[in-house]
Formats: structure tokens, sequence, C-alpha cells
């Protein structure tokens, strides 16, 4: 009989992906470029719209030559120095819209106390809410091919703030990433959790397999959290984000669980959730009292960006939402391609 533990399967990071389908002329050049070496690439994206397709998709993949690359791109990629000057230009433009669209109204501490406050009734506008009560089951086979997008690599983009951070602050997110790490297990690990999830659903595990389907709003969700880790100088915008996705994660883990059991979904689907619903209300405190609050106490002039990684966090996550309710109330798909009724793992 075949192994069919978890710990036995195969790591859906593994191989690398294949490059996307580009989405308009920066993500066109940025593919061929990585294709081919030779090909160069513009210094800026003229105006594109930041929040736009070709904008997010060239970032996405620019971020991705610093996680797992891309199947026939050299490793050493990652740090060609026109890549790294156009990504720079992309993120300007990507950094200055968030900074106009969520800029923060109150302290960190303010900011983070307002996402603890659950809307009276149904909130029509969250999508955890409407997969728990409405949500079909195609449905959320769509909103978990997008989320693998993340959570394939759960927790990889939060650990480059740890060198960033000492003392209290520092410990304590070694400390919430060993969690989310598997806490020494590899079958505890929460991308190959999720993974088992994916599998449940009938869904690809393959790492980024789902990049072509994803509209720019999901791109968006992730992208934020590459480029807040990737620059020093947002620690605490990464930061403030891990604190938002902690302190939201465990009431919207137990919606998602329990939408997953109303439509019948397999055992390892649920789990996931369950997993998420416990750990992170423990989570979510450690963040508050020891990272936010090691990191201001040691650098209390980093308040503002806490609360605007916090805000920028819920900004993304509501264009998200509202990409995906759109056209699911409408009956239609809310992907770029719609998955097939079927899809063996």
């Amino acid at each position: 009989m075949t192994d069919v533990r978890p710990e036995s399967r195969p790591e859906s990071r593994l191989g690398q992906p294949e490059l996307p389908a580009p989405r308009g002329e920066v993500s066109e050049r940025v593919v061929a470029a990585l294709r081919h070496p030779a090909v160069g690439v513009p210094d800026d994206c003229g105006p594109c719209d930041p929040y736009g397709e070709d904008l997010q998709l060239a970032l996405y993949v620019l971020y991705e030559l610093h996680y797992q690359g891309f199947d026939g791109v050299a490793d050493e990629r990652e740090w060609d120095p026109r890549l790294i000057a156009l990504r720079g230009a992309l993120e300007r433009r990507f950094l200055y819209a968030l900074r106009v669209d969520a800029a923060p109204t109150a302290d960190a501490a303010q900011t983070l106390d307002a996402l603890l406050v659950e809307p009276a009734g149904h909130d029509d506008a969250s999508v955890t809410h409407h997969l728990q009560r409405d949500g079909e089951l195609w449905q959320f086979r769509e909103y978990a091919a997008l989320r693998s997008l993340y959570h394939l690599k759960e927790a990889d983009p939060h650990l480059w703030v740890v060198p960033r951070l000492h003392g209290r602050a520092k410990a304590a997110m070694a400390a919430v990433e060993y969690d989310e790490f598997g806490a020494g297990r590899q079958d505890r690990i929460h991308a190959r959790l999720f993974a088992e999830l994916m599998r449940d659903l009938g869904l690809e595990t393959s790492y980024g397999h789902y990049l072509d389907t994803a509209p720019a709003p999901a791109l968006a969700t992730v992208n934020v959290m590459s480029l807040f880790g990737l620059h020093r100088a947002l620690r605490g915008a990464l930061v403030g984000h891990f604190a938002s996705v902690e302190v939201t994660s465990s009431p919207g883990s137990r919606r998602l669980a329990a939408a997953l059991r109303r439509l019948g979904a397999g055992p390892a689907a649920q789990h996931f959730y369950d997993e998420h619903v416990e750990a992170d209300a423990v989570h979510e405190q450690v963040v508050r009292r020891d990272v936010i609050g090691g990191l201001l106490d040691a650098e209390p002039d980093l308040d503002a960006d806490v609360a605007f990684g916090v805000r920028a966090t819920g900004f993304l996550e509501d264009r998200l939402a509202e990409r995906l309710l759109t056209p699911w109330r409408q009956g239609r798909s809310a992907l770029r391609v719609p998955l097939p009724a079927e899809s063996a793992a």
C-alpha cells in the first residue's frame, strides 16, 4: 500500500513554477528578460496603474526571484541590477499609492484596537462571513486557489523582519514564527497543512500553480508583504502587517472552518483553519504585547509605520473582497481563468 501520510507526500515547493503569461507591456518585458537575459527591461512603467494587472504581476514575478524562482531562470538573476532597478521603480509607485490610500488616522494601538470590533450582524463586505453563511464549494475552491499564492510559503515574508529587530521584539517574533514553521515538525508546517487543505478540495498543490488565475487584487495582498519585508526602512510596516494578520486570523479562521464543515469538505481542509483558531488567538497577544510593544519601546518613532502597515493590509484585503464578492453574487467565477469543475491534486 502506498504511504499517504502527510510527511510522505511530495513537498509543494520542490519544483519551480513556470513563468506566467504577461498582462501588459511591463510584465511582458520582465518575463521576456527572464527567459532571455539579453533582453532589456524598462526603467519604469510610465503611467501604469499601481494596483493594476501589469504592475502587480511584474512586481510579483520580480519578488518571486527571492523565494522559489522560476523554471529555467538562473538563480543569479535574483540580484540582476537591471531587474532590481525596475523593481524599485514599481515599488515606489505601489508604495506611494498605499501611503495616500491607506494613510493612518490614529496611532498603532488605536488602529489595532479597531480590528477587534466585529461588525453588527452580518458583514456583507467580508469574504469569510459570506463563505460561512452563503458560500458554495466552488467559491471556497477559488478562495483557496488564490490564497495558495501566500499560504504555500506562509510566514516566509514576515521572517525577513527578524534580523531587523532586537531584544524582546526579536525573541517574540521568532517564537511566533517557530509555530508557523511547525515547531520543529515538518508535517506541522502551516504551508504543508494548507497543501493538505487543497488536496481535500481537489486543487493542485504545486507552488505557484494558480498564479495565472489570480487577479491583481490577490497579487497585491502578497506583494505588500514582500515590499515591507525586503526593506529595512519598512520594518515597522511589516510588523503592522503581521499584527493585522494575527489579530484578524482567529475569528476569520473560525468562520472558514465552519464554512468547510457546512460544505462537507474533508478533515484536512477543516484542520488548517481549526489550527489557526487556537494558535493565532495566542499569537495575537504575543504580537501586541511583545513584538509591537518591544519594537515601540526601543523605536517609538516607528509607531506611525506600524499603523500604516495595519491600514495598508486592511485596504488591500478590502479591495480583494470586493473583487471576489461581486462576481460570486452574480454566480460568476472571480478568477481570471475559472477552475475546472474537478481537479485532481
